[in-house]
């Protein structure tokens, strides 16, 4: 029985992780699988699974009470000034946990920041993140760090610690295509801009 964690501040790569995952014959995989559950189904994860899920930082005193050192936990990580600068691009996105940090932990309503102030911000949350993963990391038994920028080498030595069986050249491979880019398609970045302007205009003359 094995449950595998990749624990990742977001825009590091995790979609393309997990598709690299699929070429591993003795583990099942997701990404985001449970996230929209709640309470313990939450946790409930298949034996043999490794899962990518970055709002699991979120969530890590409940993963650690429900795993602790049963699991493995693998951090992926990302140059910080590269992961902030793609969240101020998925900024308006529908769902986007960067708008609901600024709205809703930060209490600065990106309809009232300019670009300068989300960058600003955009740092901050992605060293909070940063910060709660590698403490919990600190803590734990069976632990690896990832770099995402060598992932070549890294996923190598990640198929070893987890005792991976499978298609290594083939998963290897899969990373040379991207996954999950930060370009908005046009029609959303209309919309959202659109909504945008009309916010600021409205909190402009009440």
């Amino acid at each position: 029985m094995a449950h595998i964690f990749i624990l990742c501040t977001g825009r590091s790569g995790s979609v393309s992780f997990i598709k690299a995952c699929k070429h591993i014959t003795n583990f099942t995989c997701g990404h985001e699988t449970k996230s929209r559950l709640l309470g313990k189904e939450r946790f409930e994860f298949p034996d043999q699974h490794i899962e990518a899920d970055n709002r699991l930082i979120w969530d890590l005193g409940r993963l650690e009470k429900y795993y602790g050192n049963k699991a493995k936990y693998i951090y992926l990580k990302r140059d910080s000034a590269k992961v902030a600068k793609s969240f101020t691009k998925r900024t308006y996105y529908p769902n986007s946990i960067f708008k609901a940090y600024c709205d809703g932990i930060k209490k600065t309503p990106t309809e009232k920041l300019n670009a300068k102030q989300i960058e600003q911000i955009s740092t901050d949350f992605v060293d909070n993140m940063t910060t709660t993963i590698e403490n919990f990391i600190n803590k734990q038994k069976h632990t690896l760090v990832i770099d995402i920028d060598h992932i070549e080498n890294d996923f190598k030595t990640f198929w070893d610690f987890i005792e991976a069986k499978g298609d290594l050249q083939n998963a290897l491979d899969s990373f040379k295509h991207n996954h999950n880019a930060s370009a908005l398609k046009s029609k959303t970045y209309i919309k959202y801009h659109i909504k945008l302007f009309f916010l600021r205009f409205f909190k402009s003359i009440v």
